[in-house]
């Protein structure tokens, strides 16, 4: 009884941290701060694009009142207005579409195409807000001649088997694509573009968020700003400043995760066995090589299943591994707890078949906290007690 409280303890406290770090950065928040510390004129339309759309464009109509807005996120990450359709949320004015996340679907095609119309319709004089977020990618896409909706599939789950990083995958969706790269942008024609964006990828480089959906082009005709609102930075601060307050020491806190997820678990494993007692929090994205038929699960399941196997009879040693933004790959969960108890039998054998989701939700080790209104990129928090 006392091994499994100590687990159930370990794992309350990781996941009050790992929430605190979410919090931080959810997409409502950080769109109202970032217009508290540099304010901006009213804008005549908000766009808002990721799966952080929907709390990015009401912090907006928070702030503007009753404004044209759109909206453009994940099926789920909606409020249940779905299936590719426009619908309402409720708060005025703004008007959503759900689409596909990580392969494009025919709502991604819906949202690129709206956002096209959209920005070619603002009159001399206006005002864009546009608000970006992880995932636009995907969930909004308007093809170059030629290229149709499967072949953007085909292309995109390509992409994610290679074990690409973002950066990779970004700069090859930009060649595909009239919106990406800074070509949304070419079709506006009126005065001034501020763009706010939460990012998901390594430096922040607002070319490379949503593959550059809310990049200027070079010699635009037009004032503009860009800000990133929120980052992997920030939710690490946070989640050390809530160590803090538990008393925890916090002997690491670095954005390093941009490696195989085999490296990234030699380096937690290592640190959780070797390493001095308190919290290590790491954050980044890492890359998994998939196998041409996949099992059940994504890259922060088969990291917290690889983290698993480095601690297996470590005792004091726990680790919550997860994305930001409430999803890992096409599931439903974030990622997984486990700590020096969790590796059994089968096991291997998941991560063999790249299904270690299928093993840790058959052994209660999945967080599934839903959608988060945010996405930067992934936590890792590891726990060594004294």
């Amino acid at each position: 009884m006392g091994e499994r409280t100590g687990m159930d303890n370990a794992r309350d406290m990781l996941v009050r941290l790992w929430r605190a770090g979410v919090a931080a950065v959810e997409g409502r928040q950080a769109v109202a701060h970032a217009l508290d510390a540099a304010p901006v004129p009213r804008p005549d339309l908000v766009l808002a694009v990721g799966k952080a759309a929907v709390p990015m464009a009401r912090a907006a109509l928070d702030r503007f009142g009753r404004v044209p807005a759109l909206a453009v996120t994940k099926h789920g990450h909606g409020d249940g207005h779905g299936d590719g359709q426009a619908g309402h949320d409720g708060q005025a004015g703004l008007e959503v579409i759900e689409a596909g996340h990580p392969l494009p679907d025919a709502g991604s095609l819906r949202a690129g195409a709206a956002l096209l119309e959209r920005v070619a319709a603002c009159p001399p004089g206006s005002h864009l807000l546009l608000l970006i977020s992880g995932g636009a990618s995907a969930l909004a896409e308007a093809p170059v001649a030629g290229l149709t909706l499967d072949d953007l599939a085909a292309e995109t789950r390509a992409l994610i088997a290679s074990g690409a990083d973002i950066a990779t995958m970004n700069a090859r969706r930009r060649q595909l694509s009239r919106i990406k790269g800074g070509r949304l942008l070419q079709a506006f024609g009126g005065a001034r573009v501020t763009v706010l964006a939460i990012s998901d990828v390594q430096g922040d480089d607002i070319a490379v968020i949503g593959s550059g959906t809310g990049l200027v082009p070079e010699g635009a005709g037009f004032a503009h700003e860009t800000r990133i609102v929120a980052s992997n930075a920030v939710a690490r601060a946070a989640v050390a400043a809530e160590a803090e307050t538990l008393g925890l020491t916090v002997q690491g806190n670095a954005e390093n995760l941009y490696c195989d997820v085999g490296e990234a678990a030699a380096m937690i494993g290592a640190r959780l066995r070797a390493g001095p007692p308190g919290l290590w929090i790491w954050g980044g994205e890492p890359t998994v090589v998939l196998p041409e038929t996949p099992g059940r699960g994504g890259r922060n399941q088969a990291l917290a299943l690889m983290v698993a196997r480095g601690i297996a009879g470590q005792e004091g040693a726990a680790a919550l591994i997860a994305g930001t933004d409430g999803t890992d790959g096409p599931t439903g969960a974030a990622g997984a707890f486990v700590d020096g108890a969790s590796w059994g039998p089968g096991a291997g054998a998941a991560l063999a078949a790249a299904d270690s989701g299928t093993w840790l939700a058959a052994n209660g080790l999945l967080f599934e906290p839903g959608p988060t209104g945010t996405n930067v990129m992934d936590l890792a928090l590891g726990l060594k007690a004294g």
